[in-house]
């Protein structure tokens, strides 16, 4: 039992609710610690264990010491007594497992101990408090069954109210069923021409924006085949760059070759005049350099050329964009003359709804049909709040029907002891009339002793 399923109280908790919620008047003003805790008194325990049982069960004082009356008992004055502790021990050990507790004795009511008794008293506090928590719960789902139950008949009144009312309003009378004939005639002959006329409009708005969007297509098609001479000009271009422009490496290994001259240098001059003529050799083959450096210059005019074709190809590509924005513009125009042309079905709409509001004129009641399908739709939302209310009422009656069965087998619990003890009760009253017959006999023996003692001694005397 030391994995309970409630909290421990403390002592000052358990004692200030007794006193505020169990007890009442001089109970409770002479209630102290010390009569449960400390050295618990059996006497103040049956009271409040009487109490308790009358605030959860209703079981009045007289209950306590009143005798079965379908069991016959020899001797009913031995059991006055005992008679309201052993009923306050059935009751209790009817309640407690309720409470989650389980190791009830008759031992705890007789000779109470204080780390039981705290243990009982918690548990039973811990059950009236979400006893009471339950009750209110389940009074406001009562009182909320029964405005809702109330709320439903009011709607099932307005509901066939509304249904009569209805039935009058969709019958239209004779006299106005000509006039409406021919409204709906007028209404189909304004629908049909408003539909010639606009298949006629978008027709012709259809194949306006067909021209336009081939002309935008061929645009486009120009638009693309220049961008990808351009991307063949640009690849060109980069592949003449990367001819003409040197890679780093060689650049290192000139700038280390030119620093390794100038260090030659400067160690000594003799060396350069001594490599004039290796020099002069070398001036010799500067024509062929010279001839390179003429191959680089056309290479870089024709690069220049190929700019200035890229340029031209940039200002074409210019003017075809510029050609698209006018494109779209004209685009807009035409979006704008359908925008007019739906204003202008908008406007004969309009003309329709002023025939429509004639006949709505007739049927301005007609409305009222909604506000009954409102009223329907109100009525299945409180038809749901019934159901579910109707679910938690029946999970309260399958509670109650298992606290019954419960109860019942506390019940069988109950006759079993009560046989117990009168089986007991029974051996006793045996053993008490054993004892009394024996009694009487050794009674007998004793005074059959003492007349034979009476006669001896009467006996001599007479002699003498």
């Amino acid at each position: 039992m030391e994995a309970m399923t409630f909290p421990r109280y403390s002592p000052d908790d358990i004692v200030n609710y007794l006193r505020s919620h169990v007890l009442g008047g001089a109970e409770a003003r002479n209630l102290v610690k010390s009569d449960v805790f400390g050295n618990p008194k059996p006497e103040v325990l049956h009271m409040i264990y009487m109490r308790i049982l009358q605030k959860v069960y209703g079981i009045r004082l007289e209950h306590f010491y009143m005798m079965p009356v379908n069991v016959d008992i020899m001797y009913p004055q031995i059991f006055e007594g005992f008679l309201p502790v052993c009923n306050l021990y059935i009751h209790m050990e009817r309640l407690l497992p309720v409470c989650r507790i389980n190791d009830f004795h008759i031992a705890d009511v007789l000779n109470p101990k204080t780390k039981r008794t705290a243990r009982f008293l918690s548990g039973i506090l811990n059950f009236v408090n979400f006893r009471e928590l339950r009750r209110e719960v389940y009074l406001d789902l009562q009182l909320n069954y029964k405005l809702a139950m109330e709320k439903h008949q009011q709607l099932e009144t307005a509901n066939q109210e509304a249904a009569v009312k209805l039935e009058k309003l969709n019958t239209i009378p004779v006299e106005h069923q000509e006039e409406v004939r021919q409204l709906t005639d007028n209404i189909r002959e304004l629908q049909q021409l408003l539909r010639q006329d606009c298949h006629r409009k978008q027709t012709a708005l259809q194949e306006a924006i067909s021209q336009k969007k081939s002309d935008i297509a061929e645009r486009t098609r120009k638009l693309n085949e220049l961008k990808v001479t351009m991307a063949a000009l640009k690849e060109e271009q980069e592949q003449l760059k990367s001819k003409i422009v040197e890679s780093p490496e060689e650049l290192k290994n000139y700038k280390e070759l030119m620093k390794e001259t100038v260090k030659k240098l400067k160690k000594s001059k003799q060396e350069v005049i001594e490599k004039y003529e290796s020099y002069r050799d070398l001036v010799e083959a500067l024509p062929s350099c010279q001839l390179e450096v003429q191959l680089y210059q056309k290479k870089m005019e024709r690069q220049g050329a190929n700019v200035e074709r890229l340029a031209s190809v940039l200002s074409e590509v210019r003017n075809l964009e510029d050609q698209l924005e006018s494109a779209q513009i004209e685009l807009e125009k035409v979006k704008t003359d359908e925008m007019s042309l739906k204003r202008l079905v908008t406007a004969k709409q309009k003309k329709l709804s002023t025939a429509e509001i004639r006949i709505k004129k007739k049927r301005e009641d007609v409305e009222q049909y909604k506000y009954c399908d409102r009223i329907q739709e109100k009525r299945g939302a409180v038809y749901d709040k019934v159901t579910a209310i109707q679910k938690e009422i029946q999970q309260t009656r399958f509670k109650i029907q298992q606290l019954n069965e419960n109860a019942e087998k506390e019940e069988v619990k109950a006759k079993e002891i009560y046989l117990n003890l009168k089986a007991g009760l029974e051996k006793r009253h045996d053993s008490l009339i054993k004892m009394a017959k024996s009694y009487a006999a050794s009674r007998e023996d004793k005074i059959a002793e003492l007349k034979k003692g009476l006669l001896k001694v009467q006996s001599p005397g007479s002699s003498s």
